[in-house]
């Protein structure tokens, strides 16, 4: 599940080898395993502003000093833009310098949170040697837009230039924000269905439960989540949660259509971003995309493209969580034990899908846009989030506890819901914590979110 596979030069020989290609992610469910990534900001810890990419206390220093960990750089020219580990973890950089641990496929939330803490340790002995803080909020809470640095990689060029031609918030997205998530398998079109389902209409618990950004530019913005805000005016041809997920007939087939319709944004080759921004990989395909005249793609450009879609839950050889905003350390865990409480146990999957099954899409679409601002307060069908919540979060644990898969201190890994519950418990988001907190302790003070939450 890391962002660095090996190149794919096989070519595709029509539409049956993109269906193919996706069919390949089916895998049973003793090999399933548990990808999280999760995001970062860096910023510099006596002036609290972001830092560049270069310099004796940039992000390039950063990941250079991780080598002595084991990590090796990966390169895009001559700079080093990520780091990599055998056992197919990364860290990479997001367009302003965000960081983004990209774990190792691993087999139990014990293991994902082995490796949290082993990166923390890590990645802090770096940044204390560097005088630089990390970050976990879903949105930056003072930079402007125009006060984040942009990162040397090729795709991020294409993008830049690209976005404000489709949405007013994409370069926000790029440069502000920051997510946490889990990447997870399925065993059949049938399970990919089940889980996208459930997953796609639950994302806006998923958005309220990690709600983590509720500043703007040095003061509140008016969203428990700044960033699922961002997300409804970035590209709407390659974000949202589509409606035709839910509808009869959804499959493999219907999903390929979908990403065949998306513009594309680039095609890679020999080291270099060839700008493809708008054009259509079905062209691409007939070798006629104007960008690259008279070539054919390969499945490489096929993983490529379908990295550039943005739905809240995006299925490639395995489906991404992609609701929740980056949170502090000890609550990451939490996104990934509930979704695997939800989609790794038949018999929770089905409970959750009682929970969806008479929301329309209408109500799926108020609920997603009401998340970032009422947070558990929102309703869906009567219902709170809340409420919903309480609900979901028993069938989750209900799952875990059937997993049985326990630490050496003999705990399963329901144990890594208790900041959820709290949440539910409460009715308080991360976000309204933080609100109390302005108003409270920090006197107002947007700035101590920096020396209070950093990592």
């Amino acid at each position: 599940m890391s962002a660095f596979s090996k190149p794919n030069a096989t070519p595709i020989e029509g539409r049956a080898s993109l269906l193919a290609y996706l069919e390949s992610g089916c895998r049973p469910a003793a090999d399933w395993l548990i990808g999280t990534e999760h995001e970062t900001f860096a910023f510099d810890r006596a002036t609290l502003a972001p830092i560049p990419y270069e310099g004796d206390h940039g992000v390039a220093a950063i990941l250079s000093r991780m080598e002595r960990f084991g990590w090796q750089p990966v390169h895009e020219g001559a700079n080093v833009i990520a780091m990599s580990r055998d056992d197919g973890a990364s860290i990479s950089l997001e367009p302003g310098g965000q960081l983004e641990l990209s774990g190792a496929p691993v087999s139990t939330l014990h293991e994902t949170h082995a490796e949290l803490d082993a990166y923390q340790q890590q990645v802090r002995t770096v940044t204390d040697e560097l005088g630089i803080g990390l970050l976990g909020l879903g949105f930056h809470p003072t930079a402007s837009r125009d006060a984040m640095p942009w990162m040397p990689k090729g795709r991020y060029r294409v993008m830049r230039d690209y976005m404000p031609r489709v949405g007013s918030m994409g370069l926000d997205m790029m440069l502000r924000t920051c997510t946490v998530q889990v990447n997870l398998d399925f065993d059949s079109e049938a399970d990919m269905v089940a889980k996208m389902r459930v997953s796609g209409a639950l994302q806006p618990l998923a958005t309220a439960l990690f709600a983590n950004s509720p500043f703007y530019q040095g003061q509140p913005g008016g969203f428990v989540s700044q960033r699922m805000h961002v997300w409804e005016d970035v590209d709407n041809n390659r974000s949202g949660m589509p409606d035709f997920v839910f509808e009869d007939g959804f499959g493999f087939e219907r999903w390929v259509d979908y990403l065949l319709d998306m513009p594309m944004y680039f095609v890679y080759r020999d080291g270099a971003y060839i700008d493809a921004a708008g054009q259509s990989f079905r062209d691409f395909m007939q070798g006629t995309l104007p960008a690259y005249p008279d070539q054919f793609p390969t499945l490489g450009d096929w993983a490529d493209h379908m990295s550039t879609a943005f739905p809240d839950v995006r299925l490639k050889k395995y489906l991404e969580m992609r609701g929740a905003d980056s949170g502090p350390w000890q609550r990451l865990p939490s996104l990934p034990a509930l979704w695997v409480g939800l989609l790794y146990d038949r018999q929770a999957l089905d409970a959750a899908g009682q929970v969806i099954a008479d929301w329309t899409a209408a109500d799926r679409a108020q609920l997603r846009h009401d998340a970032p601002r009422l947070g558990l307060k929102a309703m869906v069908r009567g219902r709170s989030l809340q409420d919903i919540g309480r609900e979901v979060l028993a069938i989750a644990q209900a799952g875990l506890t059937r997993r049985n898969l326990r630490n050496a201190a003999g705990q399963d890994e329901s144990l890594y819901l208790d900041p959820l519950h709290e949440s539910i418990a409460s009715g308080l988001t991360p976000a309204d914590r933080l609100l109390q907190a302005l108003q409270g302790p920090w006197n107002g003070d947007i700035t101590r979110v920096f020396t209070d939450l950093g990592y």
